[in-house]
């Protein structure tokens, strides 16, 4: 099947930072799932941010040691994609690396992101250069979710008529949106008796409680408002009459903002015994779920694009009761895995204002996310219901819970993910093979070459008759010194290097001066424009000195 080279940014997968976000947890999943299941002869690495090698080949043992051939690709060698063809990149930004293989050719390779959340205006501007960038129908955006794939088309909607009331319509096919969720390693989060006995005697809790867990992190503005669950587990414990249990296992910002949130949490649902476990260890990550009986998690928020935890309460047996939000839409099947608790929001149009106080600047994006999120009500009827039916039916919980291990285990392990991506990867790769060959282009019209942007700031431009020479008492000893002082080095892209340098100044101290086309003769034909350029570097703090045509 068809291979693709993975774009290899830590802050993609490195899930030990101490921010541990959703993004990380999916990619360190998605790269771990990948390993095992890939049906690939090499594993293709880009090393985009030119990290060492052998930092790189940890991160990647750390999460699964290969067990085929690796091949690292450099960071500059946009050519070396075109085997295996693919580069899959963890995030939407598709359309900025369109820009980047212009300069190698459309044709060299396809390009394939993912969404994570697509509620921020770098996002949003992320989402909509998809039409504006040099993408190809032979490039993809993989959507995690139905939802999200429909957000993405209402804004690519809105930015295509502008577009073309302005400019006509693209000429260019555009990328593919295709629709694959998130995927988990099932196995990981197989629970036991012996972790739910070791967890509830480390947590006090009976061994018979009922026990409701959520896991996320702890932020009322940018993941969930928790208040909505304790509500509902407050009125559960009401209405059944039993001692319930929550555990809480994630982590907050900073200390300030995880005592508010359990204060203020717990103060609106007293009769439940409230628990919180910091959810960041990877034995707790993939422990934790086997002190609940159920998973809860009402999603309220724009940001969210999937929701990776209620697979994993899958994958753990769970049932589940969830808010029907997003991708919890595509996961939880209502009344078999769990259930999907009603949302009401308000209706389209209704948020002209929210939108003008982000684009102005006057708000940030948390309190945007916050504040659509205020507007977010459930049906507590249903919620309540959901909790008491599984409270007080251990048979259902057992039935539902099989489902959604069958579930999570059919539908959701990178198992049954991963091919899913290869056979995208391979119908873009055939598309980039029946083009026509194109030249490739060196300019990128919103990064312009700044000598052409500020071409009018000089009195002039270095011309091939400008004439140079060695200064009076500068030898080739004095010159090298200037240039390798610590005022002349800095910032330093494709200056003359210590060999260009020498063979320079060696060939003026032979001569009383010549002309800088005569000294780019000197040179291979691909470095001679550095050297023109490098003979201003040269001449700034006198190493040389340069003249206009005599």
């Amino acid at each position: 099947m068809q291979n693709a080279a993975i774009y290899l940014h830590p802050n993609g997968f490195d899930t030990n930072t101490g921010r541990l976000l959703g993004r990380h947890s999916a990619g360190e999943s998605f790269l771990r799932g990948f390993m095992a299941h890939a049906d690939v002869e090499r594993f293709d690495f880009w090393n985009i941010l030119g990290r060492p090698q052998a930092e790189l080949e940890a991160l990647v043992n750390t999460i699964h040691p290969p067990t085929r051939p690796v091949r690292w690709i450099g960071q500059k060698d946009r050519r070396a994609l075109q085997d295996p063809g693919v580069v899959s990149i963890p995030s939407p930004t598709i359309g900025r690396e369109a820009w980047h293989r212009r300069t190698v050719g459309r044709s060299v390779y396809s390009i394939c992101g993912l969404t994570h959340t697509t509620a921020t205006e770098r996002v949003m501007d992320t989402i909509a250069d998809l039409l504006i960038a040099p993408t190809e129908a032979h490039d993809a955006l993989i959507c995690t979710s139905t939802a999200v794939r429909a957000s993405v088309e209402c804004e690519l909607d809105g930015v295509r008529a502008y577009l073309a009331e302005e400019y006509g319509p693209r000429r260019r096919p555009e990328p593919v949106r295709a629709t694959i969720p998130l995927g988990v390693n099932a196995a990981n989060f197989t629970s036991s008796p012996e972790h739910r006995q070791a967890w509830r005697e480390r947590l006090d809790i009976p061994q018979d409680a009922p026990v409701a867990l959520f896991v996320g992190r702890f932020n009322t503005r940018e993941k969930m408002n928790p208040g909505l669950m304790a509500v509902a587990l407050e009125k559960a414990a009401q209405a059944t009459g039993q001692t319930l249990y929550w555990v809480n296992s994630g982590w907050a910002e900073t200390e300030a903002e995880e005592v508010a949130y359990h204060r203020d949490t717990r103060a609106l649902c007293p009769s439940v015994r409230y628990i919180v476990v910091d959810g960041r260890p990877p034995d707790t990550r993939f422990s934790i779920w086997s002190v609940a009986d159920f998973f809860i998690s009402f999603s309220d928020n724009i940001q969210e694009t999937f929701g990776l935890t209620p697979v994993e309460a899958m994958a753990a047996g769970l049932p589940s009761v969830v808010t029907d939000w997003n991708g919890y839409k595509d996961t939880v099947r209502h009344g078999l895995d769990g259930f999907r608790v009603p949302t009401i929001a308000p209706q389209p149009g209704a948020g002209g204002d929210l939108a003008f106080n982000i684009s102005n600047g006057w708000m940030s994006y948390t309190n945007y996310v916050g504040a659509a999120a205020q507007f977010t009500a459930i049906d507590y009827a249903a919620a309540v219901e959901a909790i008491s039916a599984l409270v007080t039916n251990p048979e259902l919980r057992a039935e539902m819970g099989a489902n959604a291990r069958t579930r999570a285990r059919e539908v959701f392990d990178w198992s049954a993910i991963i091919p899913q991506y290869q056979a995208l990867w391979g119908e873009l790769n055939e598309r980039r093979r029946a083009l026509p060959p194109e030249p490739f282009s060196p300019t990128n019209p919103f990064r312009p070459d700044p000598f052409s942007l500020f071409a009018n700031y000089p009195t002039r431009h270095i011309g091939l008759d400008d004439r140079i020479a060695l200064p009076a008492g500068v030898g080739v000893s004095e010159a090298v010194a200037i240039l390798q002082g610590s005022l002349s080095v800095y910032s330093g892209v494709n200056r003359p290097t210590g060999p260009q340098i020498l063979q320079a100044l060696n060939w003026l101290s032979e001569r009383e001066g010549g002309t800088v086309g005569e000294l780019m003769q000197l040179y291979p034909r691909d470095r001679q424009p550095f050297i023109r350029r490098g003979v201003l570097w040269m001449a700034r703090l006198g190493a040389i000195e340069l003249r206009p045509p005599a």
